[in-house]
């Protein structure tokens, strides 16, 4: 009796195996067994034209209980730009591929744009195919292709201008030899590969619009993550250097980040020439400091300096004005290791160290606010360094130096940081907002990065953007 037990539970245990070997390797010939795919289209992000694009993954789903045999893969395009990977088999087009019940498959896409005569970028797009068991099902694959000027360590010894109809990408260096000028039109993009910098011994000159910004990045135009760009990566690109005998330096509306060391102003020790002048622009995503300047005249009106592992702004002695400035932080890739301001060689018990003249620095109708402590230096007293009608996190009270300061205050910016989102535009309920001295506002800050009228219909706000109704609403 116990060895008949045991037979008819070998028997079961055999007949068990068979039945889910069955389901296993058998394949489903239903017409309503089709395919699940991880996305209705693939898009790729803007893609340089005579380079290959970042490789697109797409899984395939088998949903059945028993395997399919997809009879076809292909582009519906015989000339198609995309190339394809099947299951790790590169190839044109696939035939008799296998997915097992209830598993997956990866097919990944790449594409090759040559380049073509126009300015902007251009839809290269196909449809990938797929029949299975007669039913025929189809993926969007597209692209855009952009025509770029590529610029390799290049010296320019005379007058030159970028222009906006086509980006620049700049390998190794851009050198603007001393006694030329650079001038950067409006809209031009200037997309600097890893490593590569921007060296200016002449003179830059990078006026843009607010409806159309002179771009200062990284060449990588792809995200990072599905939802964010590579623009939150710090360290694409080396930064720009302004050398010692470079002077006049102008850039307005201009967006430059994610460089390792910002733009660096090398020390001069002529306060009696201006050295650089920033209107309405955005420096932000440093590995090092946004901007760091030694013994120069450098002043910034309507500017927002952002997001760095060292010092946003750093200065050491000096002449400058920051009017109507945001200088914040919210870096994400390490701790933060200096102040959102840091201010050097600025108290008279400085004055003997190199024989250089003391900072003389005016901050007016700005914010300092953000991760990390506000400034390096806890006294200023006896120093020529003034802050009025500036916005604080730190709890403190005015005095000589500090004049109508907002102490202890969250100026409530739209920027949300676990979403990487920087926006340092001012929420509704800000309570900064219609608090700037409307008799501090000179013409070069008439107008916010955004082109408003901080003069206009609504009271002036403090720093970089001026609040208007409707804007937080606008981001959302």
């Amino acid at each position: 009796m116990k060895q008949m037990r045991y037979f008819i539970l070998t028997l079961i245990g055999v007949i068990s195996l068979m039945a889910v070997g069955c389901i296993e390797d058998g394949f489903t010939a239903s017409s309503s067994d089709v395919l699940a795919f991880s996305r209705d289209t693939v898009t790729f992000d803007t893609v340089f034209t005579d380079l290959g694009t970042p490789t697109a993954r797409l899984v395939v789903r088998n949903a059945a209980k028993k395997g399919v045999m997809i009879s076809s893969i292909r582009f519906r395009d015989p000339d198609t730009r995309f190339t394809l990977n099947v299951d790790g088999m590169s190839g044109r087009e696939f035939s008799d591929v296998e997915i097992r019940g209830r598993d997956s498959i990866y097919v990944f896409i790449e594409c090759y744009i040559p380049a073509t005569q126009g300015a902007s970028p251009g839809l290269v797009a196909d449809e990938l195919e797929f029949v299975t068991n007669g039913v025929t099902q189809t993926v969007r694959v597209e692209a855009y292709g952009q025509n770029v000027t590529r610029l390799r360590n290049v010296v320019l010894t005379a007058d030159t201008r970028l222009t906006a109809e086509h980006p620049y990408v700049i390998f190794d260096s851009l050198t603007v030899a001393k006694g030329a000028v650079l001038t950067i039109d409006p809209g031009a993009q200037l997309l600097f590969h890893d490593g590569a910098s921007l060296v200016v011994e002449g003179r830059l000159q990078a006026v843009g619009t607010p409806e159309a910004k002179i771009q200062l990045r990284g060449d990588r135009l792809d995200n990072v993550l599905p939802d964010v760009s590579y623009d939150i990566m710090a360290g694409q690109w080396r930064g720009v250097r302004i050398a010692a005998g470079s002077f006049d330096n102008r850039l307005e509306c201009v967006d430059m980040r994610s460089t390792v060391s910002g733009l660096t102003v090398d020390s001069c020790a002529d306060l009696s020439r201006q050295k650089l002048t920033l209107i309405n622009s955005w420096l932000h995503n440093s590995q090092g400091n946004v901007i760091t300047s030694s013994y120069a005249r450098v002043d910034a009106y309507g500017c927002c300096f952002s997001e760095a592992a060292g010092s946003v702004v750093s200065l050491t002695g000096g002449e400058h004005e920051f009017l109507q400035c945001t200088i914040a932080n919210n870096y994400l890739f390490s701790a933060i290791r200096g102040a959102q301001l840091s201010l050097n060689h600025v108290l008279p018990a400085h004055e003997t160290e190199n024989g250089q003249p003391l900072m003389r620095a005016r901050f007016f109708n700005s914010i300092i606010y953000g991760l990390g402590v506000e400034l390096n230096e806890n006294d200023y007293t006896g120093s020529d360094v003034e802050f009025r009608y500036v916005s604080l996190k730190s709890a403190g009270e005015d005095d000589a130096n500090f004049m109508n300061c907002f102490w202890d205050t969250d100026p409530m910016f739209l920027t949300d940081r676990p979403k990487y989102y920087f926006n340092y535009r001012l929420a509704d309920d800000s309570p900064v907002k219609g608090s700037a001295d409307a008799s501090l506002i000179t013409p070069l800050v008439r107008y916010d990065m955004d082109g408003v009228d901080r003069l206009g219909s609504v009271a002036p706000s403090l720093g970089a953007y001026q609040w208007r109704p409707g804007v937080a609403q606008e981001a959302r």
